[in-house]
């Protein structure tokens, strides 16, 4: 129906294009502005007859995933039956029938997790084809988005995430890369400020630098913070759940040295970066919480500027022929920090002193994580999902819809049992 109208406007504004070749000048700007229009309209049009299209194949698709789990079901009670029925009889003919029957259950549910895995996908394109009449309803807004420093794999998922999801959302997005640097957090703001934008995503690291920052972006505009709060021009928070997230690490490394050594190590080192203020002291105070449910905190060093790789490798370098032991726990704010350690414990000899838990789980820890029997924990954050949840809010908020306050992104612990689960690690 929406797309009946739409190709009626377009009709209409033909029309009016005809009347207005005849006339004068003007005529010819309400031509130029009814072919926009016009050129708009069917736009939108088949952006609708899209999504209508791509939501039909997915609820095709969610039909043909159903009837192919029934038939996996129905499979697999059959060669449980026939099972039984050998276990019972014992002869060589009901145990070929039920070896034919767990053959045909297992073709089955493969059958059935390939029509799960095209539902899913199916899914996924209906949802990005409903983005895009969406988009195709509303202006271009222009959006300023700055990065910590994609230099870092995990803000390079979060940034890579964002502008992905800009073009979906048919945003223009306005990339300034701040270098791990409050100066050129600076400059990106000001250059926001004469290019106009509607909104802002604020991901720079320096908290007490963000009163500055916000003074110099257009004013009354929404900002949504990154992972770092930006007092005080910030709308809403979104990234991790610190408190929680940091809990979780500290929980799964205190129940490892609980399990295996009652409690009995050397050190507990926490890799921090106390510049990135709040989120710090919440992520890191939240590894104590979990880490003390378990055992006591034992001989604690504070390693601040440790979340990049070259300081957490020099000062671990420094710090570890003054603690001597076979069991040294190492928390982390990130990933980075936990790279640099392990490089430090190698280089010393020392790999199988020392066990870790991290925050972030992006790609470069992943062969960690799975291989390293010392890496106990890590936390995820998919960074790579983080600009499917602040996109939408952002337009929200340009639009004068209120948004939530805080939107966390979910967290998972993750371990070399479950990793393969929620991500296809290869190269190691």
């Amino acid at each position: 129906m929406k797309a009946t109208r739409r190709l009626m406007a377009l009709a209409f504004a033909l029309a009016l294009v005809a009347s207005a070749c005849a006339g004068d000048d003007g005529g010819d700007a309400a031509a130029q502005q009814a072919v926009a229009a016009a050129e708009a309209e069917a736009a939108a049009a088949m952006a609708d007859a899209e999504a209508a299209r791509q939501e039909a194949a997915q609820a095709a698709a969610d039909v043909e995933a159903a009837q192919a789990e029934a038939e996996a079901a129905t499979a697999e009670a059959e060669a449980a039956r026939a099972e039984a029925a050998a276990a019972a009889s014992g002869d060589a003919e009901s145990q070929a029938a039920a070896d034919a029957a767990r053959a045909e259950a297992e073709a089955a549910r493969a059958d059935a997790d390939a029509a799960a895995t095209a539902a899913q996908r199916a899914e996924d394109e209906a949802e990005a084809a409903r983005a895009a009449a969406a988009a195709a309803e509303r202006p271009a807004y222009k959006v300023g988005y700055i990065s910590l420093g994609d230099s870092v794999p995990f803000v390079k998922l979060v940034s890579d995430g964002i502008k992905e999801e800009a073009e979906r959302q048919g945003v223009e997005l306005l990339f300034c890369d701040s270098e791990i640097d409050a100066g050129k957090a600076l400059e990106c703001a000001q250059n926001f400020t004469v290019q106009g934008v509607e909104g802002v995503l604020n991901f720079q690291v320096f908290e007490d630098s963000s009163p500055e920052i916000c003074a110099a972006l257009p004013e009354g505009i929404p900002v949504i913070a990154i992972d770092i709060v930006q007092p005080p021009c910030e709308l809403s928070f979104m990234g991790a759940n610190n408190r929680y997230a940091g809990y979780l690490g500290g929980s799964a490394l205190g129940a490892y040295f609980k399990e295996n050594f009652d409690c009995d190590y050397t050190a507990y080192i926490s890799l921090e970066s106390t510049a990135a203020g709040s989120a710090n002291t919440d992520r890191m105070g939240g590894y104590r919480d979990g880490f003390t449910e378990h055992c006591p905190i034992v001989n604690e060093r504070i390693m601040d500027g440790a979340d990049r790789t070259d300081p957490a490798l020099e000062q671990l370098t420094d710090l570890l022929p003054a603690l001597p032991g076979e069991r040294i726990a190492v928390v982390a704010i990130n990933e980075d920090g936990i790279i640099g350690a392990i490089a430090a414990a190698r280089t010393l000899g020392r790999d199988s002193d020392l066990y870790y838990s991290g925050q972030g789980t992006d790609p470069s820890i992943w062969c960690e994580v799975q291989n390293n029997p010392n890496y106990i924990a890590s936390v995820a954050y998919f960074p790579e999902r983080y600009g499917t949840i602040l996109l939408p809010a952002i337009i929200n908020a340009i639009e004068g819809n209120s948004i939530a306050g805080q939107l966390f992104t979910p967290h998972q612990q993750i371990t070399s049992e479950n990793i393969g689960d929620y991500y296809e690690v290869s190269g190691c």
